[in-house]
């Protein structure tokens, strides 16, 4: 569901920019593409993509997680989940300062220069330790919070669910990943395979927690899942300028 190193997310990136065109220039769905669920006017057109991201997943991604999971012990695989978690502290600042939410950004950086020296570079989460927890924040989160509209739901190639604005602040949320600026190139794509293999590793066996048609399963989580990360939680009524 994810993508194959950094060539698949790549190319996926590139598809989904294609799709998000398309999507945007088309001014009436056929009536053969046309889903029950109003969000989801593309449904049989994702439902093929979803397809082709589950034989991705199954045939390349989880056999390569597997052999990681096999080989590496605990204590690394802890590590490198947590070297990730601390890069993405600079996204969080950034979003937490756009959405105007001083606290929250100022936390972001308080974790990130805990995590970066007393937890050696990111590897050991000492801030989670004295209970100042993570909370991730994009580019999809900060335009949803100033009432941007979702739009359809849709299916990447290779990234997986979506929606039209989401998938629009991608290429914002990968410019502003610290990944991009580790030089010489091929160490940029050396962790951006890393990271791949701990994202989907993180993600576990989800095929048990799944019920009836995984499509539908699959849309549901990741939208209302979205709706709770851009209210933080809390009912749309609540102040969020509360931080000032």
């Amino acid at each position: 569901m994810l993508g194959r190193l950094k060539m698949g997310l790549t190319v996926g990136l590139t598809l989904s920019l294609t799709m998000l065109s398309a999507c945007s220039s088309a001014p009436i769905a056929s009536s053969t593409d046309v889903s029950s669920d109003p969000r989801d006017p593309y449904e049989n057109f994702n439902r093929k993509v979803y397809a082709l991201n589950d034989v991705v997943d199954q045939k390349i991604l989880l056999p390569v997680v597997n052999v990681y999971e096999d080989v590496t012990p605990s204590v690394v695989t802890k590590g490198v989940s947590n070297f990730f978690s601390n890069l993405s502290e600079m996204s969080n600042f950034l979003n937490h300062s756009l959405q105007l939410k001083p606290k929250k950004a100022a936390k972001d950086v308080g974790r990130l220069v805990i995590n970066s020296t007393l937890g050696l570079g990111g590897v050991i989460d000492v801030a989670s330790n004295l209970g100042i927890y993570q909370e991730p924040e994009d580019f999809g989160q900060t335009l949803g919070y100033w009432g941007v509209s979702s739009g359809p739901y849709m299916v990447l190639p290779l990234l997986g669910p979506s929606t039209l604005r989401d998938t629009s602040a991608i290429v914002i949320d990968i410019s502003a990943s610290p990944i991009r600026r580790y030089d010489p190139v091929a160490n940029n794509f050396y962790i951006s395979v890393l990271q791949v293999i701990d994202l989907r590793y993180q993600l576990g066996n989800f095929d048990s927690l799944m019920s009836g048609d995984p499509y539908t399963f699959i849309r549901e989580a990741y939208l209302q899942r979205r709706e709770h990360l851009i209210k933080d939680g809390a009912p749309p009524d609540d102040d969020d300028f509360d931080d000032f």
